[in-house]
C-alpha cells in the first residue's frame, strides 16, 4: 500500500497538475489537500500538550474548559462621563473587561487647550488630562475587581500613574489593580504614529514601567507588545509574527540591561495580535507565535520559568478589512475573524463593530459585536475541547510554514542589530509598505476579492453615523483650567521639577509621576517637561 504522501502526490498529479497553488497573504503556497503525518506518534510528541512548552496548543492546560476568554470591547469617546456610561452598558450586557480608547491629544500628551488638540478632543477616544478625569471615567467601577486595558503608548507611564493615584484615592491597594497598559512604543515608530519622544528615551519610559510593575503591581500587564497595528498598516501574517516578537526581544533585552532577572518580569509581558481574513492562516499564526516566543525566551534569554515562556495575547478583529460599502457584510467578516482568534487560543478578544469604517460605533453596533463573542463562546461548541484543530494536517503545516517565515525575518532583523536599529534604518517600515502596496495592487486588479468593493457591488443608502459633539473641546478646556486653579500651585511646581530631576537620573520615574499627578499636574504639563529634556521625535524620510 502506498504511503499517505505517495497517495497525495498521485492525487495532485491527476487532479491539479495544471492548477497553480493558492497562496496566503504571507505568500505561503497551499497544497490542494493535506494528509496526516506518516508518524502520528512523532507529530504528537512535537505538538506537546496544552499548557506545556512550546505552548503550540495553548498557554494554559484547560484553556476555555476552565472559563472563556475575556470579552474586552474597546470603547471611548467624548468626555469621561460619556465613556463611563458606555462602559456601564457594556458591563451590564455581559462584557467581562474594559478597554479604553483615548483621543489623540491624550495619546500624544497634549491637554485639550493646546493648539495641537484643536479638532481632535474626544473624537477617536476619551479625553483625559487630570486625575479627576480618570476618576470620572471609572466612576462606579471597582478597580480591584474589573480588569482595565488602556490603549496608550507614548504617555503610558503617565496614565498608569493616574491609575495608581486613583486607586490610592479610593483606598484600593495598588497590588490589587488588574489590567494592561499597551506601552509598546516601537510599533508607533513603525506603523501607528502616536509618538512624542525619540526612540531611546521612550524605551527608558517603557522599561521603567515594566520594572515598576515587576515589584509593585504583580497583577498588572506592563506592556502589550502589539502586532495589530502593523497588520493594519499592511504587513503579512508572517511579518506580524516576526516584527512583533522582534520588538518583544528588544524590550526584554532593555530590561535585562538594567539589571532585572528575566524570570522576575517576563511572566507579566503580554501581546496583542490582529485577527485577519484568511481563517486558517490566522489560526496557524497564533500557534506559531506562541511556539516561537517560547523558544526565544528559553534559548536566547535563558528563562527558566514556564510562565516566562508563555505567550499570552489579546486579539482584535481587523479594522482594515471593514468596508464602508455594505457595512452589514462586516458582521460576517468579524465573526470569522473572531472564531479564528478563539481557535488560535486567544486570552481576550475585541470584536469590531460593523460601522467602524464610517465612524465611532453606535451603541447598537457595539452591542451586536459583543453578542458575536457570546454566541461563539456559548453556542458554537468550540470551547468544549482544548485546541480543537490541533493535529489537523493543514493547520499544522500552516503553523510550521509561518514559524519558518517569521524566523527568516528575525534573522534579518538580528543582522541589523535588533528591532531598534532596524526601525531607525527604516527596514521594518519599508517591508510593511511593500506588502501593503502589493495587497492594494491585487485588490485593484481583482486578484484579491473584497465583497461589496470590487465584486458583488450594489448601491445602498448610507448608514447612521455616530458623531461626537463639536462643542466638547470648549467644555474640556474649562474643566482643565478649573483643575489648575484648584490645585496647590507650589506643590504642582515642586513635583513637576522632581519628575525632570528623576528623568535625568537612572531612577525609576513612576513614583515621581504618581506624586505629580496627585498634586494636580496635568498630562500635557508632564509631557512638555519631559520633551524639554528628551526632545521630540522626527520621523525619517524613507
Amino acid at each position: 500500500m502506498n504511503s499517505p504522501e505517495e497517495q497525495k502526490a498521485a492525487y495532485v498529479r491527476e487532479h491539479f497538475a495544471n492548477t497553480p497553488p493558492a497562496k496566503t497573504t504571507s505568500g505561503i503556497s497551499i497544497d490542494p489537500v493535506y494528509v496526516p503525518a506518516a508518524d502520528a506518534a512523532a507529530q504528537h510528541a512535537a505538538l506537546g500538550v496544552p499548557g506545556s512548552f512550546p505552548f503550540t496548543r495553548g498557554p494554559y492546560p484547560t484553556m476555555y474548559r476552565g472559563k472563556p476568554w475575556t470579552m474586552r470591547q474597546y470603547a471611548g469617546f467624548g468626555d469621561a462621563g460619556e465613556t463611563n456610561a458606555r462602559f456601564r452598558k457594556l458591563l451590564e450586557r455581559g462584557q467581562t473587561g474594559l478597554s479604553v480608547a483615548f483621543d489623540l491629544p491624550t495619546q500624544i500628551g497634549y491637554d485639550p487647550d493646546h493648539e495641537f488638540a484643536e479638532g481632535e478632543v474626544g473624537k477617536v477616544g476619551v479625553s483625559i488630562a487630570t486625575l479627576d478625569d480618570l476618576d470620572r471615567l471609572f466612576d462606579g467601577i471597582p478597580l480591584d475587581r474589573v480588569s482595565v486595558s488602556m490603549t496608550i503608548n507614548a504617555t503610558a507611564t503617565i496614565l498608569l500613574a493616574f491609575t495608581i493615584a486613583l486607586a490610592k484615592r479610593r483606598g484600593v491597594a495598588k497590588d490589587q489593580l488588574r489590567g494592561t497598559v499597551q506601552n509598546d512604543i516601537l510599533k508607533e515608530y513603525i506603523a501607528r504614529g502616536t509618538y512624542r519622544f525619540p526612540i531611546r528615551p521612550a524605551m527608558r519610559l517603557v522599561t521603567d514601567l515594566i520594572g515598576y510593575c515587576a515589584t509593585d503591581l504583580p497583577r498588572w500587564n506592563p506592556i502589550s507588545i502589539s502586532g495589530y497595528h502593523m497588520r493594519e498598516a499592511g504587513c503579512t501574517a508572517a511579518q506580524e509574527i516576526a516584527f512583533t516578537l522582534a520588538n518583544g526581544c528588544a524590550y526584554v533585552q532593555d530590561v535585562l540591561d538594567r539589571g532585572l532577572d528575566v524570570d522576575a518580569f517576563a511572566p507579566q509581558l503580554s501581546f496583542f495580535f490582529n485577527a485577519h481574513n484568511h481563517f486558517f492562516e490566522e489560526i496557524g499564526k497564533f500557534r506559531a507565535a506562541r511556539r516561537l516566543w517560547a523558544s526565544l525566551m528559553r534559548d536566547r534569554f535563558g528563562a527558566k520559568k514556564a510562565e516566562s515562556m508563555r505567550l499570552r495575547f489579546h486579539t482584535q478583529t481587523a479594522g482594515s478589512t471593514l468596508t464602508a460599502q455594505q457595512p452589514d457584510n462586516n458582521v460576517v467578516r468579524v465573526s470569522l475573524q473572531a472564531l479564528a482568534a478563539v481557535l488560535g487560543g486567544t486570552q481576550s478578544l475585541h470584536t469590531n463593530s460593523k460601522d467602524e469604517a464610517l465612524g465611532l460605533p453606535t451603541e447598537h453596533a457595539a452591542t451586536l459585536a459583543l453578542r458575536t463573542q457570546q454566541i461563539i463562546a456559548f453556542e458554537s461548541g468550540v470551547t468544549d475541547t482544548v485546541d480543537p484543530l490541533g493535529g489537523a494536517p493543514f493547520v499544522e503545516a500552516m503553523t510550521d510554514a509561518l514559524e519558518d517565515a517569521a524566523r527568516t525575518y528575525l534573522k534579518r532583523i538580528d543582522a541589523l542589530g535588533g528591532a531598534v536599529p532596524a526601525i531607525e534604518q527604516g527596514f521594518i517600515q519599508g517591508e510593511i509598505h511593500k506588502a501593503a502596496y502589493q495587497h492594494q495592487l491585487a485588490v485593484e486588479k481583482g486578484d484579491t476579492i473584497v465583497v461589496g468593493v470590487n465584486k458583488f457591488t450594489t448601491d445602498e443608502p448610507q448608514a447612521d453615523i455616530f458623531r461626537v459633539k463639536d462643542t466638547l473641546r470648549g467644555t474640556r478646556i474649562r474643566e482643565v483650567e478649573d483643575a489648575r486653579k484648584r490645585r496647590d500651585a507650589s506643590a504642582a511646581k515642586r513635583t513637576l521639577e522632581d519628575v525632570v530631576r528623576v528623568a535625568q537620573s537612572k531612577q525609576n520615574l513612576l513614583p515621581a509621576l504618581v506624586a505629580a499627578v496627585e498634586a494636580g499636574v496635568t498630562l500635557g504639563e508632564l509631557c512638555t517637561a519631559l520633551e524639554g529634556l528628551f526632545g521630540r521625535y522626527r520621523a525619517p524620510v524613507l
